[in-house]
C-alpha cells in the first residue's frame, strides 16, 4: 500500500470509528458489534505503526471515547480513564513484552510479573468514596470528564453504598499480611476505585424475552443493555435490570506495591471481585491463563471478550509510562474474532449437487475464530441486493463454529469509488446451460444433471460424513478419480482396485491399498444414512432418519405413495414429491440396482429399543464437542427416543453448547432454552 492510499484509507477508518463511538458513548445505542470495532481500530493502529508521519491528534486512536451526555452533570476523573491497545494472537502478545522490556533495566526485567483478569464486557465506571461514603459515581466518558450517574449505580447492590467499618479493614489488611504497606490508609480520605457494571447472560436473556414480548426489537449484546441502563434518567428503570459490578482497579495510592495487592485490598474494602484473576510469573502463564478462559468463558454467567494483562509491579507500571492515550504497561488480550472486517475482492459462482448456483464473496483473508477465512457465502442474488455488496466493499464478516462465515454488513461509508456492482451469470459456468428460476424459489439452478459440476458435488456429498463416511477420500482424489475417467457415478467406487490408483498423483502400494479397504469397509449402510446419501433434494439427516424409524426397509419406501408421504409429519408437499418421484425416476432406478450389484447392503432400521427416555424431547447441537463426534451424539440421542433438530426453535427442550458455539447459542439465550454443555449432557444421556 502506498503512502497516499494508507493516508486515504486512514481518514475513511478514523472518520467511521468517530462516528461509531460517538453512536455507542453518546447516543447509547451501536450498529455495530464491539469485536467487529475491534478489528477497524486494530487495522488503523497497524497503519499509523506503518506510517507513524499521518498520525493526528484526532485519530481515534489517540483518544478513549467521545463527548459526554448533557443529560447528565460532568465529572473530572482524578486521573484519565485510558484505553488498552488490543492484542489478538500469541504473536502479538510477545511483541507487546518485547518492547516494555526494552524500557527497563536488566535488573527490572529479572523479577518481571504479571497480573491477570477477565475482560468484562460491561461498562468501566469510577467510583469515589468520601468520608466512606459512596458520594460520585460516574461513566468514563471521554477519558478525562465522564457523566454523573450516581443515582443509578447505587441501584446496583455489589456496589457498597458505604465501606467497611476502618476496624475491620485494618483487620484484615494485617490478616492478609498488608498492613504495613498501607499504613497510611485513612477511610476518611477520598477513596477512588474503577471497575465495571454488567449484564449477566440470565438477565439478558429475560430482558430480551420482555423486549419481544412487548413486540419492540431485542438488545444485541448484554453490553448495550448496560450502557442503557447506566444512563437511564430514571433510576427505577436501572434498579429493574439487576445489574452486577466487579471491582478492578484501585486508582487512590495508599503505598500499594503491585496490582496484586489491590485486588487484595478490594476486597478488604467490601467490592466484588473476580476469583478469576491471578498473577502470572512469566508469559507463558499470561498465555495459559487465556487459553483457559477462551475454552471455559461459556462457563462464566457474564460475558467476557479476552483478559486484561498487565505489569503486576507498580512502580515499573508508572514507569512505562503512556503512548498515546494508552498505558504501555498494560494490554487487552482479546480472545479469536467471531466478526472481523476485510475487504471483498471478487465475487464468484459455485455450482451445488442439485444445480444450486451459490455466489461465494472472495475475501482478503482475515483471521475469525483462530481460522483464516477466505472466502463467505452469500446464499443467493436477492441477499447480494439485500446486502447493498459490490466487489471492493469493506464488510463486516461473521463465522460461527465451523460453518462457512457470512457476510452481516457492508461498510458504504469506506467505500472510494472503485467499487464494481455484480451481476448473476444468465448460463452454468461449467457447463454453459441456461439457468432457471422456478418462482417462488430464490435460487437460480443449472438444470443439467449431467454438468460436471454437479457430479463432483453429489461425489462430494455421497463419501461424506453423515452419509457413507469414507476415510481418506476427499475433493482432490475424487477430483482426480473424475479427471481420469474411473469414475461415472457413486456406484463405481466400489469397483475401484488398487492397480487403478497407482496411476494417480501421490498414491503408493500403501496408500492405494489403503483406500480401496476404507471403501470396502462401507459397503455396509445403515438404512438412514443410504437414504441421505440418495441426494434427494429436501432430505436432509433429520427427515432420512425420519423415513428410516417410519418404513425400517428401503423396499417399503420405495413402493410408497405420495398420499401416504404426505401425511407424514414435518415432511411438506415439495420434499414428499421429490422423495416419491426420485424412486420413479429410471436413472435413479438403475444407480440403485449398480449399487446392490457392487455389494453395497442397506441395513434395515429395527424397531425401537425399550429405552425411551428422552421421548418427545428436541435437542440442538451447537459448537465442537470434545470428546464425543457430533455424529455420535446424534445417535446416542435417537436411541433413547429423542429427536435431533438443526435449528433451534420455542420447540427446543436442550440446546448442547461445546466450543465456540454459534447462532443457535444466541438464539437458545434469546428464547429461554435450556443450554447443556458437553458434561451435563453426557450425564443426563446415561
Amino acid at each position: 500500500m502506498t503512502k497516499q492510499e494508507a493516508k486515504q484509507r486512514i481518514e475513511k477508518l478514523k472518520r467511521f470509528i468517530n462516528q461509531q463511538r460517538y453512536q455507542v458513548h453518546v447516543l447509547d445505542r451501536s450498529d455495530l458489534s464491539a469485536v467487529a470495532l475491534d478489528s477497524l481500530k486494530k487495522e488503523l493502529f497497524d497503519l499509523e505503526n506503518s506510517f507513524p508521519d499521518l498520525v493526528t491528534a484526532d485519530s481515534p486512536t489517540q483518544r478513549v471515547a467521545g463527548v459526554p451526555l448533557e443529560k447528565f452533570d460532568k465529572v473530572e476523573h482524578t486521573q484519565p480513564m485510558l484505553s488498552l491497545q488490543d492484542a489478538f494472537s500469541e504473536q502479538d502478545i510477545l511483541d507487546w513484552e518485547a518492547r516494555i522490556t526494552k524500557l527497563l533495566s536488566a535488573k527490572e526485567n529479572e523479577g518481571l510479573d504479571y497480573f491477570c483478569e477477565l475482560k468484562f464486557d460491561g461498562l468501566a465506571v469510577e467510583l469515589i468514596f468520601r468520608e466512606g461514603l459512596l458520594t460520585i459515581g460516574a461513566t468514563r466518558g471521554n477519558g478525562l470528564v465522564g457523566e454523573d450517574v450516581t443515582c443509578n449505580l447505587k441501584t446496583i447492590e455489589a456496589i457498597p453504598l458505604s465501606l467497611r467499618g476502618e476496624d475491620e479493614i485494618v483487620s484484615g489488611l494485617k490478616a492478609a499480611g498488608l498492613a504495613e504497606v498501607f499504613q497510611s490508609f485513612k477511610a476518611a480520605e477520598e477513596l477512588v476505585i474503577r471497575g465495571e457494571a454488567l449484564i449477566s447472560k440470565k438477565e439478558f436473556a429475560k430482558i430480551n424475552q420482555q423486549q419481544m414480548a412487548a413486540g419492540l426489537v431485542a438488545y444485541a449484546n448484554p453490553r448495550n443493555i448496560a450502557a442503557g441502563s447506566i444512563r437511564q434518567l430514571d433510576s427505577k428503570i436501572t434498579a429493574q435490570r439487576k445489574m452486577d459490578f466487579y471491582a478492578w482497579d484501585l486508582v487512590s495510592d495508599f503505598g500499594q506495591k503491585t496490582h496484586e495487592q489491590e485486588h487484595l485490598v478490594l476486597k478488604i474494602l467490601g467490592f466484588k471481585i473476580h476469583p478469576a484473576a491471578k498473577r502470572c510469573s512469566n508469559i507463558d502463564e499470561v498465555i495459559r491463563y487465556r487459553e483457559y478462559w477462551l475454552k471455559h468463558r461459556d462457563r462464566l454467567p457474564f460475558e467476557i471478550d479476552g483478559v486484561v494483562v498487565q505489569v503486576n509491579n507498580n512502580k515499573l507500571f508508572d514507569k512505562l509510562g503512556v503512548a498515546g492515550k494508552s498505558p504501555r504497561a498494560a494490554i487487552a488480550f482479546k480472545f479469536p474474532l467471531r466478526e472481523a472486517q476485510t475487504m471483498v475482492q471478487n465475487i464468484i459462482v459455485q455450482v451445488g449437487r442439485t444445480g444450486a448456483i451459490t455466489p461465494l464473496a472472495i475475501l482478503k483473508p482475515v483471521a475469525i475464530g483462530g481460522v483464516t477465512v477466505s472466502r463467505a457465502t452469500l446464499h443467493n442474488e436477492d441477499e447480494i441486493q439485500r446486502l447493498g455488496l459490490k466487489i471492493g466493499d469493506t464488510v463486516i464478516v461473521g463465522r460461527a463454529g465451523d460453518v462457512i462465515p457470512d457476510i452481516l454488513r457492508v461498510l458504504r461509508e469506506l467505500r472510494t469509488g472503485r467499487e464494481k456492482s455484480f451481476k448473476m451469470p444468465h448460463a452454468c459456468p461449467v457447463c454453459g446451460t441456461p439457468l432457471v428460476r422456478k418462482e417462488p424459489d430464490v435460487i437460480w439452478r443449472c438444470p443439467n444433471q449431467k454438468c460436471k459440476a454437479r457430479q463432483r458435488r453429489y461425489f462430494y456429498y455421497f463419501v461424506g460424513r453423515a452419509a457413507f463416511d469414507i476415510d481418506g477420500l476427499g475433493p482432490q482424489i475424487i477430483n482426480q478419480l473424475l479427471d481420469y475417467g474411473l469414475l461415472s457415478d457413486p456406484a463405481d467406487l466400489f469397483t475401484l482396485q488398487e492397480t487403478d490408483l497407482l496411476n494417480l498423483e501421490r498414491f503408493a502400494e500403501k496408500s492405494a491399498h489403503n483406500l480401496v479397504k476404507a471403501i470396502s469397509a462401507k459397503k455396509r449402510i445403515r438404512l438412514s444414512r443410504f437414504i441421505y446419501a440418495l441426494g434427494i433434494e429436501g432430505v436432509g439427516e433429520e427427515t432420512a432418519q425420519d423415513l428410516a424409524n417410519i418404513f425400517r426397509s428401503l423396499r417399503k419406501l420405495r413402493a410408497v405413495s405420495l398420499e401416504d408421504l404426505l401425511k407424514i409429519k414435518d415432511i411438506g408437499p415439495k420434499t414428499a414429491k421429490n422423495i416419491h418421484q426420485f424412486f420413479r425416476k429410471k436413472d435413479n432406478i438403475v444407480f440403485l440396482e449398480k449399487l446392490f450389484r457392487v455389494g453395497v447392503k442397506v441395513e434395515n432400521t429395527s424397531p425401537k429399543s425399550d429405552s425411551q427416555k428422552l421421548s418427545g424431547q428436541t435437542f440442538v447441537l451447537t459448537g465442537t464437542l470434545s470428546t464425543l463426534e457430533r455424529e455420535r451424539a446424534k445417535e446416542m440421542i435417537r436411541r433413547q427416543g429423542g429427536n435431533v433438530s438443526e435449528s433451534v426453535s420455542s420447540d427446543t427442550d436442550f440446546v448442547v453448547v461445546g466450543e465456540n458455539p454459534g447462532s443457535k447459542f444466541d438464539k437458545a439465550k434469546k428464547l429461554g432454552v435450556k443450554i447443556i454443555n458437553e458434561t451435563e449432557f453426557l450425564a443426563f444421556i446415561e
